[in-house]
């Protein structure tokens, strides 16, 4: 028996008041005759099936571009963070599709090399007044305008994804300040939002998913931390005796990623209503913020990480520069240094050819019938392409070609 409160009168199916509005799409979507999937587990395909989704297994979680197996990337991130929402949703009563396809796709839109990435990009286009740039919101753009599917035609089309999901994944901030989260009741421009965690979520799965983006990365950053070595037994010591403050009773050899997940859920589902939305007990909000301070304190500002930082700056801006170097007269530079630097020039032309007036010929021979976005008479157009070419970057591309632009 369910000893959790029932949320299914807030549940986003039929008979949610929200229900029409969470479905909808900017254009009509394609369908088979006998489809049985609902309109979020079509999603949740579209976003598996993208490009986006599959750079996130070379993309940084905290460690930059790791080469061991068993550190966590991008790509397991999300996959932590859809399993943790499915499981709230199925204590709760809420509907678990909608959160894992959220999940899923919340970090599509990352940068190369994690956080840090994020904040260089962000201060290139402050300098270069370019559109602002968090993740948050290029993760939207990335599901809107830049990830395609091959259509029962051939043509590559947007993922055209339903307002719920595109929703979540915009409003998904995981850095929760409140003990408690509802969502909110209005239908807003997903584009009008501005800045990270500003807006609630439209869903109580939105909300599932903000939630559960930090329970998922909390204690597997610690997990890491230990792995390379970065925490001692002075600083498993003091994370002890955080995490003992709540759960006296806990065993050290009990203490890992698995169980401290297991708890943060368990108090989540004990402590959340209707009335008063989905909430932590208050001593399990105490040690959130605790435990989240000593991974910035130990694992995110340690010295290695801060030396990699420098270097990531150095690839980021370097291949900027280089491309940025191109306008005007693009297609006569770029083919001038084709030989020099083929993997960037190949990427990036194929990337001017599918979302800007660079060649239309060459789209329409394609089949490509996505948005097109950049008109590069406009110089600032083009420098927003750059910006967001390097975002879909993974660590691994971007050093490469990084390299390729370097050496002789």
């Amino acid at each position: 028996m369910n000893k959790f409160a029932d949320f299914s009168n807030v549940r986003m199916d039929e008979n949610n008041s929200k229900w029409k509005q969470a479905i909808s799409r900017e254009s009509k979507l394609y369908t088979r005759e006998y489809d049985l999937r609902t309109p979020f587990e079509r999603d949740e395909m579209r976003i598996m099936h993208s490009k986006g989704y599959r750079r996130l297994k070379h993309k940084t979680q905290v460690f930059f571009a790791p080469q061991n197996d068993h550190v966590c990337t991008r790509m397991e991130h999300v996959q932590l963070v859809a399993s943790v929402a499915e499981t709230i949703c199925k204590y709760l009563n809420l509907n678990d599709r909608l959160a894992r396809a959220i999940a899923l796709g919340h970090d599509i839109g990352h940068a190369p090399f994690g956080h840090h990435g994020e904040s260089v990009l962000q201060e290139i286009a402050q300098a270069n007044n370019l559109h602002d740039f968090w993740h948050e919101n290029n993760s939207l753009r990335f599901i809107d305008k830049i990830e395609t599917l091959t259509d029962y035609n051939g043509f590559q089309q947007n993922l055209n994804l339903t307002y719920a999901v595109r929703d979540g994944i915009v409003c998904h901030c995981g850095e929760v300040d409140e003990r408690c989260v509802k969502p909110r009741g209005d239908v807003v421009d997903l584009y009008s939002i501005q800045k990270g965690g500003k807006y609630g979520a439209f869903s109580y799965e939105g909300c599932v998913v903000k939630i559960s983006d930090k329970i998922g990365y909390i204690g597997r950053d610690i997990e890491d931390g230990v792995s390379y070595g970065i925490l001692g037994k002075e600083q498993k010591k003091e994370l002890l005796d955080i995490v003992y403050t709540v759960y006296p009773n806990i065993k050290i050899n009990e203490m890992n990623t698995s169980s401290f997940t297991h708890s943060l859920i368990l108090n989540l589902c004990s402590n959340s209503s209707i009335e008063n939305g989905l909430c932590f007990s208050n001593e399990c909000f105490e040690v959130l913020k605790l435990v989240k301070a000593f991974n910035y304190k130990y694992i995110c500002r340690h010295p290695r990480i801060e030396r990699f930082k420098k270097f990531a700056t150095l690839i980021i801006e370097t291949l900027f520069e280089q491309l940025v170097e191109y306008y005007p007269n693009i297609k006569e530079k770029i083919s001038k240094d084709r030989i020099l630097y083929p993997k960037l020039i190949t990427t990036f032309e194929g990337w001017l050819t599918k979302y800007s007036d660079y060649n239309l010929p060459e789209k329409e021979s394609r089949r490509l019938k996505n948005k097109l976005i950049y008109h590069l008479e406009d110089e600032q157009e083009y420098k927003n392409c750059v910006l967001d070419f390097l975002s879909g970057m993974s660590d691994t591309f971007a050093i490469d070609t990084f390299n390729e632009v370097i050496t002789f």
